[in-house]
């Protein structure tokens, strides 16, 4: 694994495709995922794992950014989901994956990384300033259309991203799946978040150890 450089205080930006400026071209099936030219960092054994795994693993990016700003330290993407899995963090049955699944998350990050983390439900948008006064971080649960908010989704949730800051009037994140120009530090209106937020979530609290 690579290393920050040291005294960086601000938290660092992954996608969940290697490739975050193809991010867009990936989104609209422009471009293979297995055409992505940065696929072996990703810590996948081949393209076809990188392939059926980089579209679920939203969350190991979040979990990503928060170990890099914490240590340092840069662990490849599905390396981290792999050693998520014999936690139940994800499924993997009849080629079919699914996760993240919030409480097997927390008992890997304690084990593994030395991370507190709590899981949030039935939380209010109105609330998450409140939870960052408590926590450094909030994987929330948003709609993936979050990425373009011009039109508000259907439903919510099924997307994970992570929640740096929260005030009165804002809230501000990066986004594992955002194209070009909607990654690092997105700052929406409160009411606009809550079209797409789920009401559930992931917080990961102050100290611990990396």
């Amino acid at each position: 694994m690579d290393s920050l450089s040291s005294g960086q205080s601000a938290v660092p930006y992954f996608c969940q495709w290697e490739s975050a400026h193809l991010a867009g071209s990936f989104i609209r099936k422009e471009l293979a995922l297995a055409d992505d030219p940065a696929w072996r960092t990703s810590g996948a054994r081949d393209v076809e794992e990188y392939v059926r795994w980089t579209n679920h693993v939203c969350g190991m990016a979040c979990l990503k950014m928060v170990l890099a700003a914490r240590s340092g330290q840069i662990h490849p993407t599905l390396e981290l989901a792999r050693r998520s899995v014999p936690f139940g963090a994800y499924t993997d049955r009849d080629g079919e994956i699914k996760g993240l699944i919030y409480a097997p998350f927390v008992r890997f990050v304690a084990d593994e990384f030395g991370l507190d983390a709590r899981v949030h439900v039935g939380l209010g948008t109105c609330e998450l300033p409140a939870v960052l006064e408590d926590a450094d971080y909030f994987m929330a649960s948003v709609h993936p259309d979050i990425r373009q908010t011009d039109l508000f989704p259907p439903t919510k949730g099924g997307h994970l991203v992570l929640v740096t800051r929260a005030s009165a009037t804002s809230v501000t994140f990066h986004n594992p799946s955002g194209e070009v120009g909607s990654q690092t530090d997105v700052e929406l209106p409160l009411a606009v978040f809550d079209a797409f937020f789920a009401g559930r979530g992931i917080a990961i609290l102050p100290g611990g150890k990396t």
